[in-house]
């Protein structure tokens, strides 16, 4: 089987489709094949094999939906960030509050 990949934009970074995962973790789930020679045979990295059938076994189990794709894992990073700076900048503005009712009173 040939890995079939499309090339993001970020560099060299191989994307797969996921017939090629599907097929690779069907095939690492196999009796008599070791993940570890599968990744070798599909020339990807074992512990990406891993990650996949990790994300099979979740949706399995789950109905598909308990894990995050990589557009959600950076649209969570981002919405976190930008809640860590509105809980400061509502801090800041908390403690100005205090600081000038102090002063008329």
């Amino acid at each position: 089987m040939k890995p079939k990949t499309s090339n993001k934009s970020a560099g060299n970074r191989r994307k797969f489709t996921s017939d090629f995962k599907a097929e690779a973790v069907s095939l690492a789930k196999k009796p008599g094949h070791s993940v570890t020679q599968v990744a070798k045979d599909l020339g990807v990295a074992d512990g990406v094999l891993r990650n996949w059938i990790k994300q099979s076994n979740a949706m399995q189990v789950n109905g598909g939906s308990s894990l995050l794709t990589a557009s959600e894992k950076e649209e969570l990073a981002v919405l976190r960030r930008e809640n860590k700076q509105l809980r400061l900048e509502r801090e800041i503005l908390k403690k100005a509050t205090a600081f000038f009712a102090k002063d008329h009173i």
